[in-house]
């Protein structure tokens, strides 16, 4: 009856109040912020294939970790007070945060970091930190404020990974639709297909959010996300799907156009298992007969940058390979007939339906049919690509977009959806993960980069920039969105 109560009272204030969702003259602590997005969850469970969604609207507003990855890529203790690291690296030990409590209202303790650890590593989890977690040989409880974790072997990224998982009150139940963290907002009202509010926590543990809630809009096309945002509909876009639009912000002294640091790649990711994208000279002549530089230019114009691998400029082993498999219609053409396929060949490509990547599809399609290459376009929802490509494996190539950063080691896990399979990038992210110093680590992934980038595991189209439009009426937003976090508890609207 409560959480009605409540959730009625939301709906009120949000509906009695215009363009903004309060009145005029409340105080900054009292306002609401309406937030733009195209990245609707799934559902509201990461480890159930919720998506990049959950990560937006929940990582650091509703839930926490022992860590937090902050927007200029820093990692910093969150629910962890302490820690101490035994001297073979193999044992890490943590010590929570004092008087923190679950939105429920119940004790943060060790067991719930464990388990919520565990839900991460279990066997039916959709998590993609799964397979980096796997290095955790046991976990220790010894008090309710302490918690350990003992490796099979050293990992220069243990600590970092950690920052990826939420820990969640696994009491609560199934959490696809409910949510119960220990961060500053608690989950409001989902209406699906439209909105998902956050309220402020009032029992939060740590510096409270300088705003009374959030509410994330959810948009299906760039134009409504645009005219929204001109209304006052919503406050800030977190990221700008259409860049033709950017003009009417530009130079408008109620926006703030912000240009921040991306590290989200859009991938034509092949099937590298099998034929004919198993074959090295497929793969890199259907990259050398992409011309990326066109394809930035026409989705984004004078935004974005082109990479040439999975590293964006963020990550520390970053070197650039643009020149590895560039752009170069003659070659590709020589590079088909050299792997016995002179005539073509046809494929179907697995395209989301939702922007960019038709339009990115389109491109490609054009493009390949110059070397005689033929793409089927197959259109499918979000749902349909995470069960036919990423769980199933079942297509030959697909597109989409990767958020993280320093996600190159998937390519070293043949058992990931695009299935690279090349032993020395392999035993090179190994043991780049068991480095004793980051310099060393740096040097082993530049390595293994540079023979992913050269046999085209996959072609790394562009990145994608980072563009946050938001009202002038705020400050203190997030402009990077590294992994697609998006902080909503400094933002204030005066």
């Amino acid at each position: 009856m409560k959480k009605a109560i409540a959730a009625l009272a939301l709906a009120g204030m949000l509906a009695a109040c215009s363009s903004g969702g309060e009145a005029t003259n409340a105080s900054p602590e009292q306002k609401i912020i309406q937030v733009g997005s195209v990245y609707e969850p799934q559902n509201l469970d990461n480890t159930a294939g919720g998506g990049q969604g959950v990560t937006e609207a929940l990582s650091g507003n509703v839930y926490e970790g022992l860590f937090k990855l902050t927007d200029d890529g820093k990692v910093e203790p969150l629910l962890a007070k302490d820690q101490k690291v035994s001297d073979d690296g193999l044992t890490y030990t943590f010590t929570l945060q004092p008087n923190v409590k679950f939105h429920s209202g119940k004790a943060l303790t060790s067991a719930d970091v464990k388990a919520s650890v565990e839900r991460v590593t279990a066997e039916n989890s959709k998590s993609a930190r799964k397979s980096n977690l796997a290095v955790i040989k046991s976990i220790a409880t010894p008090d309710d404020t302490t918690i350990e974790f003992t490796l099979s072997s050293r990992s220069i990224s243990f600590v970092y990974n950690l920052s990826y998982i939420s820990v969640v009150n696994t009491a609560a139940g199934e959490l696809t639709t409910t949510a119960d963290g220990t961060g500053p907002y608690k989950l409001g009202e989902w209406k699906r297909g439209s909105t998902l509010a956050l309220t402020k926590f009032d029992g939060y543990w740590g510096t409270a959010a300088k705003n009374a809630g959030v509410v994330f809009h959810y948009f299906t096309d760039a134009t409504a996300l645009n005219n929204a945002l001109l209304t006052g509909a919503v406050d800030i876009v977190t990221s700008e799907q259409s860049p033709d639009a950017l003009a009417q912000f530009d130079g408008n002294a109620d926006f703030k156009v912000n240009d921040g640091k991306s590290t989200t790649k859009l991938l034509l990711a092949f099937n590298d298992k099998v034929a004919p994208f198993d074959n090295v000279k497929v793969r890199q002549a259907v990259s050398q007969a992409i011309d990326d530089q066109k394809l930035l230019t026409s989705v984004w114009g004078e935004y974005g940058t082109l990479i040439g691998s999975m590293v964006p400029p963020t990550d520390p082993w970053y070197e650039d390979l643009t020149a590895v498999n560039a752009y170069n219609v003659e070659n590709a053409k020589k590079l088909l007939a050299d792997a016995g396929f002179a005539g073509g060949f046809t494929f179907s490509l697995d395209t989301p339906s939702y922007d960019p990547h038709p339009t990115a599809a389109t491109f490609i399609k054009t493009e390949l049919a110059k070397v005689g290459v033929t793409v089927n376009i197959n259109t499918i929802t979000a749902d349909e690509w995470y069960t036919k490509v990423y769980q199933k494996r079942d297509f030959a190539a697909t597109l989409q977009e990767h958020v993280n950063d320093r996600d190159v080691v998937w390519y070293g896990n043949p058992d990931f959806y695009w299935g690279y399979d090349n032993k020395q990038v392999t035993d090179l992210v190994n043991k780049a993960e068991q480095a004793a110093t980051a310099d060393e680590q740096t040097t082993l992934l530049q390595q293994a980069n540079k023979i992913i980038a050269e046999e085209a595991a996959s072609d790394w189209l562009y990145l994608y920039p980072q563009i946050v439009v938001a009202s002038s009426k705020l400050s203190g937003y997030p402009v990077n969105g590294l992994n697609a976090q998006f902080f909503a508890y400094g933002i204030v609207k005066s």
